[in-house]
């Protein structure tokens, strides 16, 4: 969490999330507050919920995990305040950054992402599938190292292995993979793999991976892409 996300919660009347990240931060919750807890499949209802609590006066800190401008409650929360007809001004929102989990993940295995990079997240809830697949395309034709998100789930078991096989027809199977699940918290593990061995690893909902481009390298369990595609040649 950023200091600005700190300060912002613990200056909110209201906070609403998801209970696995509220009971996360829990600690800094202070006396007094409303804490408001929606299951995960509720985000829609989380961003108005918020709304209406602010325009009853009270300031309301909606948490995400990570960032919640990349994949989180921003959006929704912005999203919704437009179907109302919202000037922009009132109620006053602002956006506080976070760590995401790409960066986060990045940071335990050491610098794969020092070359341009995107992320994809394999949760086809919001998105449809054939969407996805041909991101999963382009991104492994462009030579991106690519984030994955939502790589697997309980009914979703398929998708992951649809995406490595992908990438496998763009990149070779020794390229560098990590497999990071809760970073920085204290059930956190992290594998370093690669692309042909992508899917024997532990994977769920709570997993980010990160797939290295062509000039990426393993060096004594760091994983390193170079700035430039001169790459490691030499």
């Amino acid at each position: 969490m950023t200091p600005a996300a700190q300060a912002a919660i613990a200056q909110a009347d209201v906070v609403i999330g998801y209970s696995l990240y509220l009971e996360l931060i829990r600690s800094r919750f202070r006396p007094g507050q409303i804490i408001e807890a929606l299951p995960i499949t509720q985000e829609r209802q989380r961003a108005e919920r918020a709304i209406e609590l602010a325009q009853w006066g009270l300031t309301v800190a909606v948490v995400s995990s990570g960032d919640c401008g990349i994949y989180g409650m921003a959006g929704l929360v912005l999203e919704q305040l437009r179907s109302q007809g919202w000037d922009g001004n009132v109620p006053e929102v602002q956006v506080f950054p976070g760590i995401t989990a790409l960066q986060a993940a990045a940071s335990r295995v050491g610098a794969p992402l020092m070359h341009d990079f995107c992320a994809i997240s394999l949760s086809d809830l919001l998105t449809p599938w054939e969407v996805i697949e041909h991101r999963l395309i382009a991104a492994a034709q462009a030579d991106f190292v690519t984030a994955l998100y939502n790589p697997r789930s309980q009914t979703r078991t398929q998708q992951i292995t649809t995406a490595q096989r992908i990438f496998l027809t763009y990149r070779n199977p020794e390229t560098p993979v990590a497999i990071v699940r809760s970073a920085y918290r204290p059930d956190e593990q992290i594998t370093l793999t690669t692309l042909a061995k992508l899917t024997e690893g532990a994977i769920d909902m709570l997993t980010t991976i990160i797939i290295g481009n062509q000039s990426t390298r393993i060096h004594a369990n760091w994983i390193i892409t170079p700035r430039g595609y001169l790459g490691f040649a030499g």
